[in-house]
């Protein structure tokens, strides 16, 4: 995999945390980097896909599926007595 290198400024405390934990960990200062940027990407992926399906749930059930689920509703003791 190729790797680029970039360069950035940080708050001198925030830099200060990270050389902190990068030692604690026992990892480059690079590579935590590289970690925290993952799981921001992760999270963000994760928030981007609860959104869609949280969109996709607006809606109210209309006519049709309301009937459904009163059937089912009404279906459901009998449905467990047989167990």
């Amino acid at each position: 995999m190729a790797t680029i290198k970039t360069a950035i400024s940080l708050d001198k405390s925030l830099f200060q945390q990270v050389e902190s934990v990068a030692q604690e960990m026992q990892v480059p200062r690079s590579r935590l980097f590289v970690l925290a940027v993952e799981e921001f990407l992760r999270r963000r992926r994760n928030q981007a896909l609860l959104e869609a399906i949280n969109a996709a749930y607006i809606d109210f059930p209309d006519l049709e599926e309301r009937a459904v689920m009163e059937a089912m509703q009404q279906n459901l003791p009998h449905i467990v007595d047989e167990w």
